[in-house]
């Protein structure tokens, strides 16, 4: 069954195709033809039920309102920059400060260690690309993340953290394998007196089998509890190597949430050093979803999941009570999906168990609506009327976690304390999972909507998902901006 029309890669030879999103053998598929090199049929959501619902949650943006690049529909998306067809703003920014790299891991997207070359954009560049990620309108980049190749290699990175911070980024992050937060943390101490916000820890496993470097995270997370800087573990899912450590993983992070924020799965993208003859190791956001509840015994369910795109009732309400732009999560409902738990005594209370979800959805939305209608009556009338409605969403039975919930909504949404968003995170992980593509399921629609982009030295910023796939933007960069190896 035809479920929808767009356009995707030939995984050959990269070129532009038409392709169709299909429901076949109880499967989501994405199915398109090459004229050279013939048709091809590659996994696109391994559940109907669940590709549907999220269906639900979509909401295209209106892009940015001074892209770097104009253009027309047939040259995405080989004109990225951000161009004039872009639907969403950035909301994470990337910055490569190097290829080079302390290890050689065998599914590296980067590859960084087989290009033959050095990438190492210098101080001044990165304070351009940082500048012009500020510049964004009508939003301003909210967050960067400083990646590589391994960003901790740089022996200017914590003047690079301080700069994020002067040129205003509220959320900076540094994606690293923590072999040197493990080693040294005088290091880790200096990169929280800099202003660091974030660590994107690479974490496959809680075994040496499937996570070698185990040990040294351990040591790294020691080191970040020791300084107060939190963590994000983020393992590379593979069927067959680690997907049976999802939900051990979860477990380790709620041991560990006094530093660790949160679990960002992101299943393997065949693209960079991954070999396309491990295809039968995909692995799609439904199995992921499905792996966590199989493995916390239905603790934390697959419909506890929501898209990126279900929190936009909140941008509405406070764009609405505000009258300034804001951040908007226009991503497509079929990259990610997410939610929370509490930790408590008592174990893991994933969110849906305290508060029904759709209907608080329901009632900020209502609340944005009214308040959109303007006057002061009509602002406080959507707040008191909204308030009640919220309440009625709260489950009765988890009292304690009611309680904290309420505590949260009281101080930020009445008091507009949104330090208390510290208070309630300290004790809440985030669970998410986002799946990059890759030649083989390349869908030119979430390309478009892509909220995660790379800033380049050129003052380009181009979508994820074609910066590490398809026209091979990273190898064009990389290669631009090459520097002699020493």
């Amino acid at each position: 069954m035809l479920i929808k029309k767009t356009k995707s890669l030939c995984p050959v030879c990269n070129s532009v195709i038409s392709a169709d999103i299909v429901e076949e053998d109880g499967k989501i598929w994405l199915k398109r033809s090459c004229k050279d090199h013939g048709a091809f049929r590659n996994i696109y959501w391994a559940d109907p039920l669940l590709y549907h619902r999220f269906e639900q949650y979509e909401a295209v943006g209106s892009g940015v309102l001074n892209p770097q690049n104009i253009t027309t529909s047939n040259n995405c998306p080989s004109a990225c920059g951000l161009c004039s067809n872009h639907r969403s703003g950035t909301l994470l920014a990337n910055i490569d400060l190097t290829n080079r790299c302390n290890l050689d891991c065998d599914f590296c997207f980067a590859n960084a260690r087989a290009c033959g070359f050095v990438y190492e954009p210098d101080f001044n560049e990165i304070v351009r690309m940082m500048e012009l990620l500020r510049a964004e309108k009508p939003v301003p980049t909210p967050a960067v993340q400083f990646s590589g190749g391994e960003p901790t290699m740089r022996d200017d990175l914590i003047e690079i953290i301080k700069k994020a911070k002067e040129v205003g980024f509220p959320q900076v992050q540094i994606a690293t394998n923590g072999v040197r937060l493990a080693s040294d943390r005088g290091f880790v101490q200096n990169l929280k007196d800099a202003g660091l916000n974030t660590v994107y820890l690479h974490f496959d496993g809680i075994t040496s089998e499937t996570n070698p470097f185990l040990k040294t995270h351990v040591k790294a997370i020691e080191n970040m509890k020791s300084v107060g800087l939190g963590c994000v573990l983020v393992p590379t899912v593979i069927r067959g190597r680690n997907d049976s450590q999802l939900g051990a993983i979860i477990q380790f992070a709620a041991d560990h949430i006094a530093v660790v924020r949160g679990v960002n799965f992101q299943p393997v993208a065949f693209t960079g050093a991954a070999s396309d003859e491990d295809l039968k190791n995909r692995i799609t956001i439904p199995e992921v979803l499905a792996g966590i509840e199989d493995q916390t015994s239905g603790v934390i369910k697959k419909d506890d999941f929501y898209p990126v795109p279900c929190v936009l009732p909140f941008s509405d309400l406070v764009e609405a009570y505000t009258g300034k732009p804001q951040v908007r999560f226009t991503a497509h409902q079929h990259c990610g999906a997410a939610t929370y738990v509490f930790v408590t005594k008592e174990g893991i209370v994933p969110v849906n168990r305290m508060v029904d979800v759709d209907s608080l959805f329901e009632s900020i939305e209502k609340m944005a609506e009214t308040l959109k209608k303007g006057g002061t009556i009509n602002k406080y009338k959507a707040l008191i009327e909204g308030v009640k409605s919220m309440h009625d969403s709260v489950k009765k039975g988890e009292q304690s976690n009611t309680a904290e919930f309420w505590k949260l909504i009281g101080k930020t949404l009445i008091g507009q304390n949104f330090d208390a968003l510290r208070e309630f995170h300290w004790n809440a992980l985030f669970i998410g999972t986002m799946h990059f593509m890759d030649r083989y399921n390349y869908d030119l629609e979430r390309v478009q909507r892509c909220c995660i982009h790379y800033a380049t030295p050129d003052g380009r910023l181009i979508p994820f998902c074609t910066y590490n796939s398809g026209p091979v933007y990273r190898e064009q960069v990389w290669k631009k901006f090459a520097k002699p190896i020493e």
